[in-house]
Formats: structure tokens, sequence, C-alpha cells
């Protein structure tokens, strides 16, 4: 049975939280009552973090990783940028979960997603064509493939490995360890094996 609301302000702001992923209506409900118990200045404090986020974050030129300048702190750091690693992941939430580790200390490359012909994602949706450009132009010795272990996260490895290998031969090409369960993604790989996973890395293999 549909929920009934006595406000339509209220049944709006239901509608625009329960868009929220992992959330449904009855939470969104809990979160829009709780906002209307707090200060004002708290919700407005609330909405303007949102609406910066959205107007004022940009991608980093470079590795794609979200920032608020054209490069992010990462790639804008001296110490790393003399780094001739460069570690291929699915999205920003991996950049931040091998950071966490402390065992990582080159340079990042965000995909933006993994092949998924069923969901209607191809090479072309992601950022693989600038990655083999940025290897193409020198200066990156070794690519690391941290992109999970599922079938979506192989079949991106071995078009990204096929790729580089056709432009850049030279260049090492290594997967993590499999410490990383079959079927996992990277953000939800505890610290401790995810660290073993990027120290204990091997040349990549078809």
């Amino acid at each position: 049975m549909e929920q009934e609301y006595s406000s339509n302000l209220l049944e709006n702001a239901v509608t625009a939280l329960s868009r929220l992923p992992g959330v449904g209506r009855k939470t969104a409900l809990r979160f829009a009552l709780h906002l209307l118990r707090r200060p004002e200045e708290e919700a407005a404090s609330l909405a303007d973090a949102v609406a910066r986020l959205r107007s004022d974050i940009r991608y980093c030129r470079l590795c794609h990783n979200i920032s608020e300048e054209e490069l992010c702190p990462i790639c804008a750091s001296p110490r790393r940028a003399a780094s001739t690693t460069v570690c291929v992941v699915e999205n920003v939430k991996d950049v931040m979960s091998i950071e966490n580790t402390r065992q990582y200390f080159g340079l990042y490359h965000v995909l933006g997603g993994l092949i998924s012909p069923v969901d209607g994602i191809g090479p072309d949706c992601l950022e693989i064509a600038s990655l083999v450009e940025r290897v193409k132009t020198g200066g990156v010795d070794e690519v690391i493939l941290a992109t999970g272990a599922t079938v979506e996260a192989d079949t991106t490895n071995f078009y990204i490995y096929r790729l580089l290998k056709r432009s850049s031969p030279d260049v090492k090409v290594t997967q993590l360890a499999r410490g990383v369960s079959v079927g996992n993604e990277i953000e939800y790989t505890d610290e401790a094996t995810l660290a073993r996973s990027i120290l204990a890395r091997t040349p990549f293999e078809l």
C-alpha cells in the first residue's frame, strides 16, 4: 500500500532521497523527518555541500580521479609524479581503498567502470584509450591491473593487456595476486588482503 503524506514537500523530499543507492522510501522518510527536526542552517549546509559536490568537483585530467583542481593531489604530488608505475582501477572508491593500505606509492588511472556488453558498456565508454596513450607517450614502466576478480574485470584486463602490448610492447603489465577472492570487488576487500595483493602482484598472463 502506498504511503500517504500530509505534505507534498515531504513527499518530494522522500522521493528525492529514495533515489540514492540502497535507500528505500521508509529510510528516505526517516532521513526527511530527521532533517525537519534539525536546525534550518544544518539542512542548508547539507544542501550546499551536495550542490557544491556536483558543481565544483571535476576529474583529474591525467588519471580521472575526482579533484578540485586540474590535477588531483596524487598526480600533483612531486613524490608521486616521479613514479613510473600506474595502477589501473575501476573507480574512485578503489583509489581510496588502495591508498588506505599505505603500501602503494605510484600513480593511478581510473577507468570509470568495466567492460560489460550485457549492460551496454563497451571499451569506448571507459578511459581505456587515454590509458593506452598515457603509456605510449613514455615514462611508464609498469601497469598494474587492479580491477578485482570478476568476469567483467577479467574481460577488461584482457582487452587492456592486448592494447598495451600492441602499442607499448616493452611495458611491464602485472595484476594483483589472487589474495583477492574470485568474484570480489576491490572496494569490499579488507585492507590487509589488498595490501598483500599489491605487494605480491604477478605478471599478467593470458
